[in-house]
């Protein structure tokens, strides 16, 4: 086995544990959550006295949830991956309780199976109306332990407002260290693997700010439309879905100072400190969009349900961020719906040398760091060389490539979900890749205005092509700047 094989498959399992999921019967857990589980149990991970709870309204019996993660096991985890033996054995560390939060139900059997001498964690994979009942429900009930931690899913508010309330629900019963703002964003290999290349080579941390750096493009693509999350989807739009979160915290681990160690704190205080550095975003730089008809596929309003909606499926923001690093660097943003292709990544665009010594100056191209999220997680980095053969010193353009699953081997390429990974850092107790309260709202501080700068306008989204890159705006919104979106291919 290689070194790099090695460091690949090299699990170091978790402290015994209870892990409580809260609407154990919804999409995110049957898809997510449960496979994602079980390889962590197929990788040796999972201790022998770990125990997973379902909890949920429907009436099952434990035998039935067992029967119904059988099945969504089946259909989600890698067929090379489930073996037998493993599967039973996973499936005997399963139960389940009929628990109605609202109702006041379920309680008393939840109380029974939750050992108190364990690590406790309870996964509201819920509404987040139900936050604050299970939060008090968890203390009044005498179920969560001093050390028990809760993980909460996004949407976390709608709204500053809205956010502060939640984040006040949530502290009148856990403590903020025991509070996981789960974005699965931040459990993906190549976001944390952005912290590795920046911080562990010296290579690039000198260059990286605005002395160096033209500008830094975040792109975020997906080539399906909202489908049956139409009625949800149409109250959030592409801002809030997108942008407030995931987006915001892609850009906060690009531009932040280096942290004093990577510690929680450590990590996320410099976080905070790009977004409160975040400039207020005008009119003009800001495209938003709602795809139309096309492809086989409805338009967004058809979608939606709702035939004058003006709730965007695709926007694009120019960002500045208002300190020393970047002054004068700008940041493009941009997310959407029924786009040309799948994909998510980050790429750091290089400022032109200061002289050229080679004529074949038409021939230059700049240098690019590309991170790529999905598909194909990798790192790219574009740079110039002499274009082999005899007839001059010619420039060519060629990339560095790193595909994570060529580099690492064979054993790589089956690299832990965003959600195992995160699921196990709660069990460990560790929070650098979650978000703390003050980040969230902070966030909602700098989306607010937004969003009420174009309702007090009335500004409609503007249409665009399924299959395309996006409204026309959108591409002026670069070449006003001299500068250039890059294509959206897989």
């Amino acid at each position: 086995m290689t070194t790099e094989q090695n460091m690949v498959s090299r699990v170091i399992p978790v402290d015994p544990f209870d892990l409580v999921i809260f609407g154990a019967t919804g999409d995110l857990a049957q898809r997510k959550i449960l496979p994602g589980l079980f390889r962590r149990h197929v990788a040796g991970q999972m201790p022998t006295d770990a125990r997973v709870i379902g909890a949920a309204r429907s009436d099952l019996s434990s035998a039935e949830f067992r029967a119904m993660a059988r099945e969504t096991i089946a259909a989600h985890v890698d067929p090379a991956l489930q073996d037998a033996a493993l599967l039973e054995d996973f499936l005997s560390r399963l139960d389940y309780v009929a628990l109605d939060v609202q109702a006041g139900t379920g309680w008393e059997a939840l109380r029974s199976l939750v050992r108190p001498d364990v690590v406790q964690a309870f996964y509201f994979s819920v509404a987040p109306v139900l936050f604050g009942d299970l939060a008090e429900g968890l203390q009044a009930q005498g179920i969560a332990g001093p050390g028990a931690r809760i993980v909460v899913e996004k949407p976390f508010g709608r709204d500053l407002a809205s956010a502060q309330a939640l984040n006040a629900t949530l502290a009148a019963h856990f403590e903020e260290s025991q509070i996981y703002r789960i974005d699965h964003y931040l459990g993906k290999e190549t976001v944390q693997n952005l912290m590795a290349v920046r911080f562990a080579n010296i290579l690039f941390e000198p260059l990286w700010n605005a002395q160096y750096i033209d500008h830094v493009q975040i792109t975020v693509a997906e080539t399906v439309g909202v489908g049956g999350r139409g009625a949800y989807y149409d109250r959030s739009g592409a801002l809030r879905d997108m942008v407030q979160n995931h987006m915001m915290q892609l850009l906060c681990l690009i531009a932040m100072e280096p942290p004093w160690h990577f510690d929680p704190d450590a990590v996320r205080d410099e976080k905070l400190k790009v977004i409160r550095a975040l400039q207020p975003v005008g009119r003009g730089d800001i495209v938003r969009g709602q795809y139309l008809a096309g492809g086989g596929g409805p338009g967004y309003l058809e979608d939606a349900g709702n035939p004058s909606s003006d709730t965007e499926s695709y926007i694009a923001l120019r960002v500045h961020v208002a300190n020393w690093r970047w002054k004068g660097t700008p940041f493009y943003l941009r997310t959407g719906k029924r786009l040309r292709a799948r994909t998510s990544e980050i790429a750091i665009t290089f400022k032109e040398p200061p002289h050229s010594i080679f004529d074949d100056a038409r021939g230059w191209r700049e240098n690019v760091l590309v991170i790529r999220l999905q598909p194909n997680e990798g790192i790219n980095l574009k740079v110039m060389i002499k274009e082999p053969g005899p007839g001059g010193m010619r420039l060519v353009q060629v990339p560095l490539d790193m595909s994570f699953a060529t580099a690492l081997g064979a054993e790589g390429a089956d690299m832990p979900d965003a959600y195992e990974r995160l699921i196990m850092d709660v069990i460990r107790g560790n929070q650098t890749l979650f978000m703390r309260g003050d980040e969230v709202e902070a966030a909602w501080a700098w989306t607010d205005p937004i969003i009420a700068g174009w309702q007090a306008r009335g500004d409609r989204p503007q249409p665009y092509d399924a299959g395309s890159s996006g409204p026309e705006d959108a591409l002026m919104l670069m070449h006003r700047d001299g500068r250039r979106w890059r294509e959206i291919r897989e």
